[in-house]
């Protein structure tokens, strides 16, 4: 392999038309990328600080094989599913660029060998920061008995309560992000179909979100329920709701991501019918 069957492009008109119709051909393992790049052409690169982004696309004989994007010189890099050869032709060409690699998310097997190969060549220490598991649900199985109260779409006089949620998750989660009135339009949370759980007397008790179908899936993304209401059945139930819509709104696809080391959350939605696929990791450097 060639490095130059990597092509590097800052457009990212140029790159959806050479590597959009690879990502759409398997869009649950590239949820990700499909997600991202959706979200900076629906809203521009400015709203997520992402005006020095790089896309990448591996082009043999006239056929995409793999892809990549970085939205700013701090963020890590995402890669589709590579080969051990071309995680390490892809490191090289970086490095011969003059690229810096903070961090890298892909599934497992492409993460570890791209970890691995900036290693060689950069002399990095990677370190595993989390592995997570991508879910596909196969057949809806609604919790019983549901908890008491009901499930029903957010909406505008609803927004203070999900940013507050909202930050809870970030902060919960580790992510990085100021969540606030001036802020929100410009977080990956905005974006969203939110559901909320109310308890019999109208308090919202959990949310789960819905991003946008692309290539006929919805990724259901966060599932958060305060701690202290934990344990009640609560994000089952919202959960189940969510993923309900999107099965009616003609998703071809339900996915979400868990957390590999939690296995309370894996749990609850393998009983309501999702299926781990593709198990994923990121690696700091």
């Amino acid at each position: 392999m060639r490095p130059d069957d990597w092509h590097l492009t800052e457009d990212i008109d140029d790159f959806l038309a050479h590597a959009g119709g690879f990502l759409r051909s398997r869009p649950v393992p590239h949820i990700m990328p499909l997600t991202w790049i959706g979200r900076l052409r629906a809203r521009g690169a400015a709203a997520y600080g992402a005006e020095a982004a790089v896309f990448g696309f591996l082009e043999r004989e006239g056929e995409v094989r793999g892809a990549f994007y970085r939205l700013s010189p701090s963020r890590g890099l995402s890669l589709t599913p590579l080969t051990a050869e071309q995680a390490d032709v892809l490191a090289a060409r970086l490095v011969a660029l003059g690229h810096c690699v903070p961090s890298v998310s892909a599934d497992d097997a492409t993460a570890t060998a791209f970890a691995e190969a900036w290693q060689r060549h950069t002399g990095a220490t990677p370190r595993v920061r989390v592995r997570l598991c991508l879910h596909r649900l196969d057949r809806l199985v609604p919790p019983e008995p549901f908890p008491a109260g009901r499930g029903r779409t957010a909406g505008e006089r609803d927004l203070e309560q999900l940013m507050g949620l909202c930050r809870e998750f970030a902060e919960e989660v580790g992510e990085a992000v100021t969540i606030g009135a001036d802020s929100w339009a410009d977080t990956r949370f905005a974006d969203k179909q939110y559901t909320l759980w109310e308890a019999p007397d109208g308090t919202p008790v959990s949310m789960a979100g819905a991003n946008p179908m692309v290539a006929g899936v919805v990724q259901v993304d966060p599932v958060y329920t305060p701690a202290a209401l934990r344990g009640r059945g609560y994000a089952g139930a919202v959960t189940a709701e969510v993923s309900r819509a999107a099965l009616a709104a003609c998703a071809e696809d339900v996915v979400l991501f868990t957390d590999a080391a939690n296995p309370t959350s894996n749990a609850l939605y393998r009983r309501l019918g999702y299926v781990p696929v593709v198990d994923w990791a990121a690696y700091d450097f």
